[in-house]
């Protein structure tokens, strides 16, 4: 049935319509739009930072390797941790950077590196790994009990393991047998029969037995 008795009590309806409705009509249609092409553009704009990111790597990468320009790296590294930090290129430039300030025995400079990367990566991986050699270069150079809490740290399962076993050498280092002993279990619980490493952290708790 009809509810209109005529065209023009219909098209005076629509015209009523449009003058109650036509402004949130547009505005949606506006939004809409603008949601598409805000996509769109945010997309374009991540692949093209990312493109940059990687680019940017690449400088460091090439700026390490053979006579190593060190002030080259660290002014790329630099600039990857202040306009790309949301890449995972700024996390790599800062742990290669770290390895080859280490390597030339700058300590506080590899420091620096990798407790921005902790602080600042998105990957709990890059925290991690960040963490775990910051701990093994504070271990080697005589800072135990600051290399020991980091690995009491660990943010995932993945790494439980190569904590668990840093803190067996840390303990090693300390000459605490038992605390030793047990870091080395500990790992090794948490450790896959097949896993290939096995043996070798099996060689390491058994040595600390025999001392």
């Amino acid at each position: 049935m009809d509810i209109y008795a005529s065209d023009e009590e219909k098209s005076e309806a629509i015209k009523q319509w449009w003058r109650d409705n036509g402004l949130a009509v547009a505005v949606g249609v506006a939004l809409g739009i603008t949601a598409i092409f805000g996509t769109r553009f945010w997309q374009s704009h991540q692949e093209t930072q990312t493109e940059q990111a990687a680019a940017a790597y690449q400088k460091v990468v090439m700026a390490l390797v053979g006579s190593a320009d060190l002030s080259a790296a660290e002014e790329t590294t630099a600039t990857l941790k202040s306009d790309f930090s949301q890449t995972p290129y700024a996390a790599f430039a800062a742990n290669e950077l770290a390895a080859q300030m280490a390597s030339e025995g700058d300590l506080s400079g590899a420091i620096s590196e990798l407790e921005w990367v902790m602080n600042h990566a998105e990957l709990t991986s890059h925290r991690e790994l960040a963490r775990l050699r910051m701990a093994r270069l504070l271990m080697d150079n005589g800072e135990m009990d600051m290399a020991l809490a980091l690995t009491q740290e660990s943010e995932s399962a993945a790494f439980s393991i190569l904590f668990a076993e840093l803190a067996g050498d840390i303990y090693v280092a300390k000459s605490e047998s038992d605390a030793a002993y047990d870091a080395y279990q500990k790992a090794l619980d948490s450790m896959a029969e097949n896993d290939p490493r096995r043996r070798l952290l099996e060689m390491k708790r058994d040595d600390v037995v025999v001392k």
